[in-house]
């Protein structure tokens, strides 16, 4: 068992020298490009690696530890090598947030094995703490100033939560009790506003229609009563045959009113009593209207 262990420890000592000595033609520098820096200053640190045929040289990247700085950028630059020998560099960016009047620093690079790794180290480099403010004083000298300064105040958010939730509360209660009616009214007030819209368009429509009694007026004002109609009986009003809008409005008299009108667009004469036919349509939509907006109740 003792001569195993005198075995195992020569062998040891022999890889020990061989990686020693293998090692010896590897040459490492790093130093600051500024000899002093501000606290969080950007500051570049020049990293060079020197080395021989057969060596697997790899730099430190982002997961490496370089306290007490921080890594801010890595630049990195192609290998030179000139006669066997190669040359490796990289630039680190970094910023110092120790208070230490001076900061020693050096980053190593990493020989690397099948199964293990060899850490060289250069000279550590000095990076000296640069003060903005040169000396404090020892006594301190405040000026005078008596001028109001307003102070802003925080923002109440309670407050303003339970006022939020009491507008939602009240607007659940209305909308329990009242929710039917504003909602009726809401309507109403819709209606007018597309009643109004109505009678302009129709109005200047049948001027038009009264000036100039052609086909292209003549289907403009239908369009115009039939599309309006349709959106205060909901059906299909641009889609039946007069027959079937007499029929449903249980209306003879309107297919004597269409015909004033149509007889321009299908055969390019003139009705013979074309403005009351025209006042008999708008009559029938404003009716419509007035019972669409008018409750069961109040019609009675």
């Amino acid at each position: 068992m003792g001569k195993l262990l005198q075995i195992y420890m020569c062998a040891v000592m022999l890889m020990a020298f061989s990686i020693s000595g293998h090692s010896q033609n590897i040459e490492v520098e790093g130093y600051f490009l500024q000899d002093s820096a501000k606290i969080g200053e950007r500051v570049p640190y020049i990293l060079k690696a020197k080395y021989g045929k057969g060596y697997n040289i790899v730099f430190p990247d982002s997961t490496f530890d370089y306290s007490p700085f921080e890594l801010l950028e890595k630049k990195t630059y192609i290998s030179y090598t000139d006669e066997g020998v190669t040359l490796d560099s990289a630039v680190y960016y970094v910023s110092n947030f120790s208070l230490d009047p001076i900061t020693e620093f050096a980053l190593p690079v990493f020989e690397v094995f099948k199964y293990d790794s060899l850490e060289h180290r250069p000279i550590e480099a000095n990076l000296a703490l640069k003060l903005i403010i040169d000396q404090i004083p020892q006594e301190l000298s405040f000026r005078e100033n008596n001028v109001y300064q307003p102070i802003s105040t925080d923002f109440n958010y309670p407050l303003w939560v339970a006022v939020f939730v009491s507008i939602l509360v009240v607007a659940g209660l209305l909308a329990f009790f009242f929710g039917k009616t504003l909602r009726r009214k809401w309507q109403i007030y819709l209606e007018k506003k597309k009643y109004k819209r109505f009678t302009k368009r129709w109005e200047k429509a049948e001027q038009e229609f009264a000036a100039t009694p052609d086909m292209d007026h003549a289907d403009e004002l239908l369009g115009l009563w039939k599309t309006y109609m349709e959106h205060l009986k909901n059906k299909p009003f641009r889609d039946w045959t007069t027959t079937e809008i007499s029929d449903f409005l249980e209306n003879k008299e309107i297919i004597k009113d269409f015909r004033e009108i149509e007889v321009i667009i299908y055969a390019g004469k003139e009705g013979q009593d074309l403005p009351q036919a025209c006042q008999n349509l708008r009559n029938i939509c404003t009716d419509t209207y007035h019972q669409k907006i008018t409750s069961p109740d109040e019609r009675e």
